[in-house]
């Protein structure tokens, strides 16, 4: 029988109209590389999720997940498997979490576009910043632990795990922000003066103090997997955007739920029993990291919530094109790269 989705995780579906495959040239593919495959294979995706089109592979012999390309004409550099691929298989010798991959496949005749295969992990995924139906020392201990596995990947000297050249190391920040920018523009999208202004203050304050370590780029909650039982992350999920970068502007992005508000998917104003405050996460990644964490982290707070706005902007351009990963995406997109921007905007400008 096959695996359940994760408990809180995406629900399971049939296969979406406009993500469909040639299943059997899957299976034929993964045969003689997959146990089980020959015997049987059943596809279905993960509902839910913007970017990369994810997918459970239940076979005889044990179960699995497919991550592959979108469809359609894609944003540049964006959506990069193979990336996702190597440095899961870079980090499964170290102290970080991550589920065991199995192959990956550059041929787009097999199903339209690469793809990569790993192991599926049975836990929980929460998408919600409360972690509803956990209580108040439980969700302390797994946020604190998040902390602490960041920590962790930060830690590790990308060199001795492969990854020396998995980036350009040097003026992440001003080469980020040109990136996203890049992206934002390409969406083509009606005029958005809150993105304008934001991208214009970035462009001021990019001269930082460089560091480099491995960058997680979508580190948050929703993108780790806890033990079933326990309080501890047991696979890092998600690593689309993951590159040489600063380990501050990953740390940012875990703080942008104390910054923003439930309509932007965070905690201000909501009263959660447990959750550790911002400086006890902080203290929590530092002392994982081995070194202090400079206490004004405001630029890298702005730019997580731009780089946040511009994904979001992407997902909406999709969505217009009907080419989105999940179909509601049309529905909420616009509005919340909208509402991302601003409040960029007024951490920023001190609004």
């Amino acid at each position: 029988m096959a695996e359940p989705p994760a408990i809180g995780g995406p629900a399971l579906v049939p296969v979406l109209p406009n993500h469909r495959f040639d299943e059997t040239a899957l299976r034929r593919t993964l045969a003689p590389l997959l146990p089980g495959a020959a015997d049987g294979l059943v596809v279905r995706q993960f509902q839910g999720g913007q970017s990369n089109p994810t997918f459970h592979l239940a076979t005889p012999g044990g179960a699995y997940v497919l991550r592959k390309k979108p469809g359609g004409t894609l944003l540049p550099s964006a959506h990069a498997v193979d990336r996702e691929y190597r440095v899961l298989g870079a980090l499964s010798a170290t102290d970080v979490p991550v589920p065991r991959v199995r192959l990956y496949c550059d041929d787009p005749g097999v199903i339209g576009t690469p793809f990569y295969v790993m192991d599926y992990l049975v836990g929980r995924i929460y998408a919600e910043r409360d972690m509803p139906g956990v209580d108040a020392g439980h969700r302390r201990a797994a946020f604190l632990d998040a902390a602490r596995v960041l920590g962790r990947l930060h830690r590790l000297d990308p060199a001795a795990v492969g990854l020396g050249d998995y980036g350009r190391p040097g003026n992440y920040v001003g080469r980020q922000v040109a990136r996203w920018t890049k992206q934002y523009r390409a969406a083509d999208l009606a005029p958005e003066p809150a993105m304008d202004r934001l991208i214009a203050w970035l462009e001021r304050h990019t001269a930082v103090p460089d560091e480099t370590a491995i960058a997680h780029g979508d580190y948050r909650l929703g993108n780790l997997m806890l033990h079933p039982e326990e309080p501890r992350v047991i696979a890092v999920l998600d690593w689309e955007l993951s590159t040489l970068g600063h380990p501050l502007a990953d740390l940012a992005y875990c703080l942008l739920p104390w910054r923003t508000t439930p309509a932007e998917q965070g905690l201000v104003g909501l009263a959660v029993p447990g959750l550790p405050d911002e400086a006890e996460f902080v203290a929590a990644y530092a002392d994982a990291v081995g070194r202090p964490v400079p206490a004004d982290l405001d630029v890298f707070v702005v730019f997580s919530l731009f780089r946040w706005a511009a994904i979001v902007a992407g997902v909406y351009r999709r969505a217009l094109d009907g080419n989105a990963s999940d179909a509601r995406a049309v529905d909420v997109a616009g509005e919340k790269f909208r509402r991302l921007a601003r409040r960029g905007e007024e951490i920023a400008y001190g609004r």
